[in-house]
């Protein structure tokens, strides 16, 4: 027994520094693992995973908005390797495999209105740079090579390549690479909480936006149907009917960015119908597979589609691996899974009761608001509760990285202390979970919060 113990530290060991010298991890601050132990995540089962020490951890954020059936499903897994004894990979460029092909034909049956196009990707941000490219493309194809510009919203998160940069809305993350591809520009966000702006005009800073810009110099409008950063800010009635009035009037694609919003994170296999709007290029990954392998897309309608159908028009783009065979086999057998075990149904049914215990924890003085939609919520945390005043960035620094991220995960939830917008606390379980994991939730959450905001009280 001894030994095997000692083997086990031995290779927790070597994995650590390992790790430490050779793992470059994103967006993270490698030094502060200089006096602290990696997270190392070595299995999962259903809502849960465990550590290199066996500890178990609730995962309260899908890993990333993505492990929508959970955990530990080698039956999603194995359609790949069969997949891979058939066909183990050829491109699309040019040539055509049936996975993609029969993957491509689910999506559009599933995708709402005439979105019969797909074009695949590796993952979300090559999604989101490939509709902005589509978009360009397109203008000149139709007469209107001078529509480049796209208008994003403040806080918004839209990936991290140069062309999606320039979409993404967050200082901080733009500000070490620029100059970024031109052509990006910003509006208000649907943060209801913290506006001074009448919510049903909203929508109408788009339109303001395009004006300013020239109208013959934008070409999209990119939106999450609930916005990521920031956290999850919902549209007003109404918003997305108007974005698509104001797309019409001025001939300006309407993006539907649903990286995180498809394949049943609001309840819905995409967002677009939880809103109920009809864009013109919907970009979806993340739950396509479940995350059991890397894979995008972007769905576009066949308006958008049409110009490049005819004489010797293609659209001058593409990914070696995108639209994988092993990739497309996982994401047929992941949408099976989806609706043999009814998933969607069980977001719907649970939706409620999960909003109800984040909403019972408004009586701690740090939660100023909840908000969110499905399975996918957050939580914003304020100074005062009376005046919804706003913490510092020092402070933001010290209630989330000095003690909440650690102390959260240290009793075994995950889930995102963020602070792109105002501190919040996100929650995004995978779309199995239900009231025994909402109340696993609580009881983490409760008592960090009233501790952070008793520590926040004293730091003051």
């Amino acid at each position: 027994m001894a030994s095997t113990e000692e083997a086990v530290r031995t290779e927790q060991s070597t994995l650590q520094e390992l790790g430490r010298r050779h793992l470059w991890m994103h967006f993270t601050r490698m030094s502060a693992f200089d006096d602290h132990e990696i997270p190392i995540i070595t299995r999962g089962e259903g809502c849960y995973v465990y550590d290199e020490h066996g500890n178990r951890y609730l995962d309260g954020l899908s890993a990333l908005f993505c492990v929508n059936i959970g955990h530990g499903r080698a039956d999603i897994a194995q359609a790949g390797a069969d997949q891979a004894k058939e066909l183990g990979f050829f491109t699309n460029w040019s040539y055509a495999h049936p996975r993609a092909i029969e993957l491509a034909a689910r999506i559009a049956g599933l995708a709402p209105g005439d979105l019969n196009r797909v074009f695949f990707t590796s993952g979300g941000s090559e999604a989101v740079e490939s509709a902005l490219k589509l978009s360009r493309q397109y203008h000149k194809l139709t007469g209107h090579p001078n529509k480049t510009k796209v208008i994003a919203r403040d806080i918004a998160y839209h990936g991290t390549s140069l062309g999606a940069l320039s979409a993404t809305g967050i200082t901080s993350l733009r500000q070490p690479f620029e100059p970024l591809t031109p052509g990006g520009c910003h509006v208000t966000n649907t943060n209801v909480f913290r506006t001074n702006s009448d919510p049903a005009t909203l929508a109408d800073a788009i339109a303001t936006r395009i004006e300013f810009e020239g109208p013959d110099t934008v070409g999209a409008v990119i939106l999450e149907p609930v916005q990521n950063a920031g956290g999850c800010f919902v549209p007003p009635e109404g918003y997305f009917q108007r974005v698509r009035e104001i797309c019409d009037e001025y001939n300006v694609l309407m993006i539907s960015d649903e990286v995180i919003c498809s394949w049943g994170r609001l309840g819905e296999w995409f967002g677009a119908q939880r809103y109920d709007y009809l864009p013109d290029m919907i970009t979806t990954a993340k739950g396509l597979t479940g995350a059991y392998a890397a894979m995008g897309a972007v769905i576009a309608s066949d308006r958008v589609a049409e110009p490049f159908m005819h004489g010797t028009e293609s659209f001058i783009h593409g990914f070696t691996f995108a639209g994988h065979p092993m990739a497309s086999a996982v994401a047929l057998a992941n949408i099976d899974a989806i609706e043999r075990e009814g998933v969607l149904e069980n977001v719907r049914r649970n939706e409620a009761p999960f909003r109800d215990m984040l909403e019972s924890l408004r009586d701690i003085p740090i939660v100023g608001d909840v908000r969110g939609a499905g399975y996918f919520n957050a939580i914003e945390l304020v100074k005062d509760q009376d005046t919804d005043e706003h913490f510092s960035d020092e402070e933001s620094e010290t209630l989330l990285r000095g003690y909440m991220s650690g102390e959260l995960f240290r009793r075994g939830l995950i889930c995102r202390a963020d602070d792109r917008g105002d501190p919040v606390i996100q929650l995004s379980p995978p779309l199995i979970a239900g009231p025994k994991q909402f109340e696993e939730i609580e009881a983490v959450l409760r008592p960090v919060l009233t501790e952070a905001g008793k520590r926040m009280r004293a730091h003051a």
